[in-house]
């Protein structure tokens, strides 16, 4: 059940000067960051809050609102906050959202043509106009990159750039995490340093530049009309997780992968490994990423930091053991793998990084409060991800050369041949 609270704003980030809730300069900055002191609501009984709870009032929070759907705030402010997250002390939710701005209204105008609803039968719900492609052109035979964590997507922008610069590299924004596209400060920040030529949104997830119904739309957009030469694809900041095998947002990058597969993608699935997550089962390789890989109907790319080997033979398990024995940052112990062959069928690589680089270029580059100097694998195996996607771009350069060449010289060949007997 949704746990309001009535609240008045008490600072509130600066939107430009004349930008209102409804106008073109108010969207440019997808997200406000609020203070807000709850109040004891506009017809509680004094001494309680609406739901009859001990008062609160008084209580100072941190806060978001979503500018497009709620437009901008501005100290004074009546507005009314979900506070649940903050309430439960979710790591990935330490702030109340605003719901509505009582002072201000909701009277946009839209989004000229939007005829699609996204957060659809919810009090949320709002008409996007989609970019999803009419038209059908497969295989797209370009690569994607398959993002466990929002965490890892920096990392990869980066690397991909230094392996393959000049390439045009799209982000596809599903759920499993945050669905608002304005949320995230890491794509801001990618765009704003040329890391990345688009943000589209997937699905449930609504804000960013284009708006997609679905993944495959949003991939095949991407490459076909605004000629991404590779695309990461993953969710959004935070993760849902209940600690259980199938119950996470990790998931996602089952069926990202799979609509990959199917439009003709090649596929990196970048791997969730860390030496410092205080949960056992994300250490060395999460079982996030081994659920993934055992699951998946056909195989991808896997690629690994090059200070660590990577699995070898037919039994995984020996070579995990192996690869976590070995490495120089990596943990002492190896993951359990409940069905090794199924994990072994897949194209496990070994790419370099440059991890003292990446820590200095002054991109977000934070895990559960670690760095790459803290978790070297976590940023390491992103690093590689990014490097394994640039590698497949080049791969596939390379081979729509030679099918353009080969007509040429068969065209020579057979020229001469006729000028020989003639």
């Amino acid at each position: 059940m949704l746990e309001l609270r009535p609240a008045i704003v008490v600072e509130a980030d600066p939107v430009p000067a004349g930008a209102g809730a409804d106008g073109p300069r108010a969207r440019a900055i997808p997200e406000q960051r609020l203070v807000v002191e709850l109040t004891s609501g506009l017809s509680s009984a004094a001494g309680a809050d609406a739901a009859g709870a001990p008062s609160r009032a008084g209580e100072r929070r941190q806060a978001i609102a979503d500018v497009a759907l709620v437009g901008h705030a501005e100290p004074g402010d009546e507005v009314i906050v979900n506070v649940q997250a903050l309430d439960l002390g979710l790591g990935s939710g330490g702030f109340d959202v605003v719901h509505v701005n009582l002072t201000r209204g909701l009277a946009g105008e839209g989004v000229a043509g939007a005829h699609v609803m996204k957060l659809n039968y919810t009090s949320l719900q709002h008409a996007v106009l989609p970019v999803d492609d009419h038209g059908l052109e497969v295989p797209l035979q370009r690569p994607v990159a398959v993002l466990a964590l929002h965490a890892q997507l920096a990392a990869v922008a980066w690397a991909f750039a230094r392996s393959a610069p000049g390439r045009r590299l799209g982000y596809v924004q599903t759920d499993g995490g945050a669905l608002p596209g304005g949320h995230s400060r890491t794509v801001a920040t990618l765009r704003d340093r040329g890391l990345l030529a688009g943000h589209v949104t997937a699905g449930a997830a609504f804000g960013g530049e284009g708006e997609a119904i679905t993944t495959a739309g949003a991939l095949h957009h991407g490459v076909r009309s605004r000629g991404w030469d590779a695309a990461i694809c993953g969710p959004g900041p935070g993760i849902v997780g209940s600690g259980s095998s199938l119950g996470h947002g990790g998931m996602a990058a089952l069926d990202s992968a799979h609509v990959a597969l199917a439009l003709g993608c090649p596929t990196v699935l970048v791997a969730r490994m860390s030496g410092r997550d205080r949960r056992a089962r994300h250490r060395s390789i999460s079982h996030h990423t081994l659920t993934v890989l055992d699951l998946l109907l056909e195989p991808v790319t896997v690629a690994l930091p090059a200070g660590i080997s990577t699995p070898v033979g037919a039994d995984l398990r020996a070579g995990l053991g192996r690869v976590f024995r070995g490495g120089r940052d990596a943990p002492s112990t190896a993951p359990e793998v409940g069905r090794p062959a199924r994990i072994a069928r897949h194209d496990w690589r070994r790419a370099s990084v440059a991890l003292p680089d990446f820590a200095s270029a002054g991109l977000p580059a934070e895990v559960a409060g670690h760095g790459p100097a803290e978790d070297p694998l976590f940023f390491g195996a992103a690093l590689a991800g990014g490097t394994a996607l640039a590698e497949l771009v080049g791969a596939r350069e390379q081979e729509a050369s030679l099918e353009q060449e080969a007509p040429r010289a068969q065209e020579a060949a057979f020229g001469g041949e006729r000028a020989g007997g003639a």
